[in-house]
């Protein structure tokens, strides 16, 4: 089961990679939190996916699943929660004073015209 986490961990990273790479803003900000997206799946897969009780001291459980991935995890969804909200209102801040989406107009590397 890890192993197909973890190919699916590197085709999320590949797809999102492609979408960093390209030049509109929005494809820009959904690559981001698909990356983000890829290292929670691949936080949990290093954690190991493990069958067992919850990590409750009692007389009957005998194997105990670490709760440590799952708080990492968490936290990962906090924080990128917050980065992706934060540059979804940049983006629109700018392109409500640009009108433009295109990273390359943006920078005024326009070579089209």
């Amino acid at each position: 089961m890890e192993i197909l986490m973890a190919v699916t961990a590197g085709i999320i990273f590949m797809a999102a990679t492609y979408l960093l790479l390209s030049k509109s803003l929005l494809r820009v900000i959904i690559g981001t939190a698909l990356l983000s997206h890829g290292v929670h799946l691949m936080l949990l897969t290093m954690g190991g996916l493990k069958k067992g009780a919850a990590p409750i001291l009692s007389e009957h459980a005998k194997s105990f699943v670490d709760p440590l991935p799952q708080a990492l995890i968490l936290t990962a969804i906090v924080i990128s929660f917050g980065v992706t909200s934060f540059i979804l209102v940049m983006a629109f801040r700018a392109y409500q004073e640009l009108k433009l989406d295109d990273m390359d107009q943006m920078r005024g590397n326009d070579q089209h015209e």
